[in-house]
């Protein structure tokens, strides 16, 4: 199993250290962003940041640990009718998106958030198309730079189930783009009692666009639309379809809400459970 961590959820320190403290919890692969770990990166200034030197620098990072970089995040609010702030923020989508390559990461990863201002409720067919109408033209930089932009589904956002996702392939109609499964993020406080069934749905509709999973797990605020995050085997969740097909599919897993002190016990976990399928 290829199991993953963000690098902000690390102990603090440079790029190289927390690199180093990941791997000496037995990961083996990692979500980076930038932003998160590296003192002075601003996403505003990505277009001019992200250059050669500095996609050196990451690469050999990784590589002199053996590790991967599963995801580049790159979590910006897409849908806006504010011309040109999207565009400005269309300029760091491209900026990561050819870093991607140059790092060898696996994606460039994002969600589907509105941006203030518009005006749309989330689960609308008109924000849906303003989403999309926003997203094309990052689509067409993936394909020419060869790289892959991996779109969350979110409960609470405009891609907020397996169905609109499965919609929005269909609509984006490139192999360039593809999902990230967090199935804790498809969870609301009504819902969660079909937590596996809703797994089960996704796995059925996406599978096969799937080229990360986001593993986390939840618990139920009484007062809140979505679940409450927290580290895997501290919650409800339950693991076994997501592990078979991850394994299956030989995907990069990368754990979520994790703290240092609970990290390698959440990692444990999750391959306790896999072990357990063989």
């Amino acid at each position: 199993m290829n199991i993953g961590i963000r690098l902000h959820d690390t102990a603090p320190g440079t790029l190289e250290q927390r690199l180093d403290f990941a791997r000496a919890q037995g990961f083996t692969c990692a979500h980076l962003a930038l932003s998160k770990v590296m003192d002075g990166f601003s996403m505003a200034d990505a277009p001019r940041l992200l250059d050669d030197d500095l996609a050196g620098h990451v690469r050999h990072a990784f590589e002199a640990r053996g590790m991967g970089c599963a995801v580049l995040g790159c979590y910006l609010k897409l849908a806006t009718r504010d011309e040109e702030a999207l565009e400005r923020t269309r300029d760091i989508y491209r900026a990561h998106l050819r870093f991607a390559t140059r790092i060898s990461a696996g994606v460039v990863g994002t969600e589907t958030p509105a941006a203030p201002g518009l005006g749309l409720a989330p689960d609308s067919e008109a924000a849906f198309e303003c989403f999309l109408d926003s997203v094309r033209p990052l689509v067409r930089c993936a394909e020419e730079e060869g790289a892959i932009l991996a779109i969350e589904p979110v409960a609470c956002h405009i891609v907020n189930t397996p169905e609109r996702a499965e919609r929005m392939l269909e609509a984006l109609e490139s192999e360039h783009v593809r999902v990230i499964l967090d199935a804790v993020n498809l969870l609301t406080r009504e819902n969660c009692r079909r937590a596996d069934a809703i797994v089960d749905e996704a796995i059925r509709r996406l599978g096969d666009r799937v080229s990360v999973l986001h593993l986390k797990d939840y618990t139920v605020d009484p007062d809140a639309f979505m679940t409450k995050a927290c580290a895997c085997g501290t919650g409800r969740m339950r693991y076994d379809a997501l592990l078979a097909f991850g394994k299956a599919r030989g995907l990069p897993m990368t754990l979520e809400n994790t703290k240092p002190d609970n990290a390698e016990a959440a990692r444990r976990y999750l391959e306790n459970l896999a072990g357990g399928e063989a």
